[in-house]
Order: structure tokens, then sequence, then C-alpha cells
């Protein structure tokens, strides 16, 4: 009898195991489906409505300043569906209007400022593109226009300070005097200099000094020297080109002397350093077509950017790498309207708390927030919207 217990103790003893030996390995396979990565929550609340009952047309740009204002560009009433009402019986049509073309939200999402367009001393593009301040908070626009060869300079209060290059100018990768429908100027303060992502018409990064707006260089895809000569389309099953592709649309400098270039229509991010000698490359999504992936970057807000936020308009998600490997680890959204959703999420950028915004262009018409939420484990792959926590 006393055998018989002894069996049926380590019996359960040895079920108990088993059980623990399965628990372990459901608990490793679980651990496979997560990653250790920035968190965020869409803010449903946030920016808040503005006066005048102005609305946004598509909105092509967002920048932050040091004080953690959001700042964004949009195209208005050429974007927008116009309305007639029919005023024969009296109507009376209080909305909508067009805001003006930049405006100014502080950190809880209040309406600040708006201003822009044509004035005194500088020609407006006739279609503004992007829009990033510098360490100065000066507001810095281009355009992709058919005559957008210029960038514009402003104070974060509207006042013009420069139009650097001359509208109305042919496309020329290689000219030093003009740009080809800028898409975006981004900055590396400590050295004085501007990184310009020109862009729809030419196939360059071009670096500018901040203060003179002179060209100190420029380069193509993998550090050639860049050819206007004309691609075939995209094939994803193709070698890849030994050129950028129109638009070249983000030219990104890091602290460690690096620059990541948004390779839009070639599914590909290329990182170069700030000579122009190229370093590596990722293909993004590479079946993407027509728009393609790679839209806009931004950075974490730590010293080591650790982690590089990717915006891709055509597959609607933002994607979270590892910014040393290129490696995807995460992405949010998903194509819609609601909060956390995107319809063709255009820009991105960070501010001093990790927060994230971003823009949407074409029918979004749309700023959002993503409010940060630490590191922790978030599902490897698509997380879908990000919504708050109920």
């Amino acid at each position: 009898m006393r055998k018989v217990r002894l069996s049926a103790r380590w019996t359960a003893l040895l079920v108990a195991l088993a059980a623990l030996g399965g628990l372990h390995t459901t608990l490793q396979a679980d651990s496979r489906q997560t990653v250790q990565a920035p968190r965020f929550e869409v803010d449903p609340l946030w920016p808040r409505p503005m006066p005048n009952h102005w609305i946004l047309g598509s909105v092509i740009g967002v920048g932050v300043d040091s004080r953690d204002h959001v700042f964004i560009i949009h195209r208005g009433d050429s974007t927008l569906n116009q309305r007639t009402e029919s005023t024969a019986k009296g109507a009376v049509d209080e909305c909508c209007s067009s805001a003006p073309p930049i405006v100014e939200f502080d950190p809880q999402g209040n309406f600040v400022r708006a201003w822009g367009g044509p004035g005194a001393g500088y020609e407006w593009p006739s279609s503004n593109h992007g829009i990033t301040l510098d360490d100065k908070d000066n507001v810095w626009i281009g355009g992709n226009g058919a005559n957008d060869s210029h960038i514009l300079k402003f104070t974060r209060d509207g006042k013009f300070l420069a139009q650097i290059g001359t509208p109305g100018k042919a496309a020329n990768s290689n000219d030093s005097t003009h740009f080809g429908r800028v898409a975006k100027i981004s900055f590396d303060t400590k050295a004085g200099e501007a990184f310009v992502s020109d862009g729809y018409g030419n196939r360059r990064v071009a670096v500018l000094d901040m203060g003179t707006g002179k060209l100190k260089r420029y380069w193509g895809a993998y550090g050639n020297k860049p050819d206007d000569a004309r691609t075939p389309p995209y094939d994803p099953s193709a070698p890849l080109i030994q050129q950028f592709r129109n638009p070249v649309h983000c030219a990104e400098p890091t602290s460690d002397g690096l620059v990541y270039v948004c390779d839009r229509p070639n599914d590909r991010i290329q990182v170069f350093r700030k000579d122009g000698s190229f370093v590596k490359e990722v293909r993004v999504a590479p079946n993407t077509r027509g728009d393609g992936s790679v839209w806009d970057i931004a950075f974490s807000r730590d010293a080591a950017q650790k982690y590089l936020y990717l915006a891709d308009g055509k597959n609607e998600r933002v994607y979270v790498m590892d910014r040393q490997s290129l490696e995807i680890l995460t992405w949010f959204g998903d194509g819609g309207r609601q909060p956390g959703q995107f319809f063709a999420v255009h820009s991105i950028a960070t501010d001093s708390k990790g927060n994230i915004y971003t823009t949407e262009t074409y029918e979004g018409k749309r700023l959002q927030k993503f409010s940060y939420k630490g590191i922790g484990a978030v599902k490897r792959g698509s997380q879908g919207p990000v919504w708050p926590a109920r």
C-alpha cells in the first residue's frame, strides 16, 4: 500500500512538472510575439477646435518648436470640397472657411495663431510643402508646385526673413542656385546646416548654410552624382536603381553624424554620413507601388535617438524601428477616419516629451497626437489603432 501511495505522489509530481514545462513553453511562445518598444495612445481630444469656423485642407507638414508648440501647414481652399449654398430664400451659411496656411497649437492643443500666404518681399509657393522649425524657432517651408524652386523662412509669428532660390526655374539636380520642388528642410544646428529633400523635381539631398542659404554640397542615391534621366516605373522584383525617384521626401540628420533619407517611391530608407557618403539602406514594404511606403521620418527624443518613426501614407501606418539596425519592431494605425486611423499619413514629428504628431494629406486633412506611454511590451507587427486603455 505504501508503494502505491508513493507511486501516486510521484505521478502527481511528474504531472505538475509537465504542466510547468508546458507553461514555460507557452510563456516563451508569447514572448516571441511581443517586443520592448515605445508605447503610444492616440489622444482623440487633441487638438481642440479652431476659431472662426476654420477647417483644414490637406495637411502637408508638421513641426515642433522649443516650447513644444506644434505647427502645421496645409493647402486650404485648393484641397477643400467647396459647397454652393442657395441664398434665394435668404439662407445663411456660417460654415466653413479655410484656416490660413500655417496654424500653431500649444501643448494642450489650444489654438495659438494662424498666418501665411502671399506677402510683401517673397513669393508664396503655389503648393506649399513641409514645415520645420530651427533652433531659433524660425519656420522654414518648401513647395512642390510646378514653379516652386525656392525656400521661405519666417519667424514663428510670421515675419518674413528670407527667400532662398528663385521661383519659376526648371528642375535641375546639379544646379547651385535654385531647387526643384522642395519637400522638406531639416537641420544640423551644431554645424549650422540645413538638409533639403529636393525633391519633387530634383533627385537629391542638398545641404545649405543656415545663415546665408548658400549651397555647400549635394548628392543622389548611394552618394552618386544626381541624374535627372527618366527612369522606368518602380518594379519590386527589379534590381534597385542607382538614383532617387521623385519625390525625395525627407533628409533627417542625427546627433551621431548620419542622415536618413526617404526615397519614397523606391520604398527604401538610405543612410548616409553628413558628407554624402553612403552607409546602408533598408527596404520597407517593398511591394508598395504608386505613392510608395517611405513618406517621412522622426526620431525618439532620447540622447541616442534610439528609435525611428516612419510614416507610411500608402499603407496607413507608422512603423517603430530600431534606428541603428533599421529593424521594424512594431507598427500602429489602420486605414480609416477614426482617431488612431489614417488616410494618407504624410508627415511626422516628435516633441520633447516623446509624443508623436502626424498629419494627413489628400482626403485625410487632419492633425493627430499620439501620447508617449514609455517603453514596454508591445505586439510585434500590427497593433492596429492605439486607442486609450479603458
